[in-house]
């Protein structure tokens, strides 16, 4: 049985205001959420880093007590990978490349210091390195955005294409 007229003219009203409002609604803001996040994510690792490289022989002294390998090295590399990821992540230059250790640092962060404390899956998304790897993931995936240095490189250096095929 097919629905009546009055029917169908009531959803679409429906779809209107619902989807295609508020799809046009979000095309004209899809350049706030990449900057956003970056903002977010930069901004916290890049004074994180700076913290941890201004305590850096508690950091090493940490990592030990973790259980991570190395941590005369990989202390002073986390610290400094925060950093200037956070830097790099906040102004949006190399985005898709620093999202990637950003990401390596969220899980061993979770596996050396927070493991112990995973009693169900509501625990671990419960913990901010969680977030912080899906905005890294997201980031690494989507690209910066058209409010990037990422995206004035491609502009200048790759004019051939558009930018916007970077996700930049």
């Amino acid at each position: 049985m097919l629905p009546d007229a009055g029917y169908n003219e009531d959803m679409n009203a429906v779809i209107t205001v619902f989807y295609d409002w508020s799809r046009i609604v979000a095309s004209y803001l899809t350049w706030l959420p990449p900057l956003a996040v970056r903002i977010v994510v930069g901004w916290v690792f890049l004074w994180s880093g700076w913290e941890k490289l201004q305590i850096l022989p508690r950091i090493i002294q940490n990592f030990g007590e973790w259980g991570i390998p190395a941590p005369g090295i990989t202390g002073p590399f986390v610290s400094g990978m925060e950093f200037l990821g956070g830097l790099c992540l906040l102004l949006g230059f190399l985005t898709r490349f620093f999202s990637v250790p950003m990401m390596v640092i969220m899980l061993v962060a979770i596996a050396s210091a927070k493991w112990g404390d995973v009693d169900s899956l509501e625990t671990l998304l419960g913990f901010e390195e969680i977030s912080y790897f899906v905005m890294f993931a997201w980031l690494g995936v989507a690209g910066p955005g058209p409010v990037s240095v990422d995206h004035l490189v491609l502009r200048i250096f790759r004019s051939d294409r558009p930018a916007a095929d970077y996700g930049a």
